[in-house]
């Protein structure tokens, strides 16, 4: 009997990763395969080959789904859609990067503390680190 339910586990475990490398969505493969969430996560956490497996299936599944993306992008550029054109220029070309551009006006002031800052810093200092003595400061 336990020799049928292992059979049937790994059956049902390949099937599972054959849908991952296709569709990387768990849920959607785990209804797909009549699994549930919860033996897939369980079967996850108790095999450690079927884990490895599972993240080398979703790993490809992924790589299949952005190059769906891209073949579609593509396929906007050529006809002439203006928001795909822009999007691959924006992450494919440097002079249509978004820039931003950053300015600062930095001073150095060498400035001595007043007496009451000076009260301050030490009492600030003693707060944070109470095991500090007093020439440290």
């Amino acid at each position: 009997m336990k020799k049928k339910i292992d059979t049937r586990q790994q059956q049902q475990k390949a099937v599972i990763l054959s849908h991952l490398q296709k569709t990387p969505i768990v849920q959607l493969v785990c209804e797909k395969s009549g699994v549930s969430r919860a033996t897939y996560y369980r079967w996850r956490k108790e095999d450690p080959d079927f884990r490895k497996q599972s993240d080398k299936a979703l790993l490809e599944g992924k790589h299949l789904m952005n190059d769906m993306a891209e073949s579609q992008l593509l396929s906007s550029i050529k006809d002439k859609n203006l928001t795909a054109i822009i999007f691959w220029l924006k992450h494919h070309h440097k002079d249509y990067a978004t820039r931003v551009k950053v300015s600062a006006d930095i001073r150095s002031t060498d400035e001595t503390l007043n007496e009451e800052q000076q009260a301050q810093l030490e009492q600030a200092l003693t707060l944070i680190a109470p095991n500090l003595e007093e020439n440290d400061t």
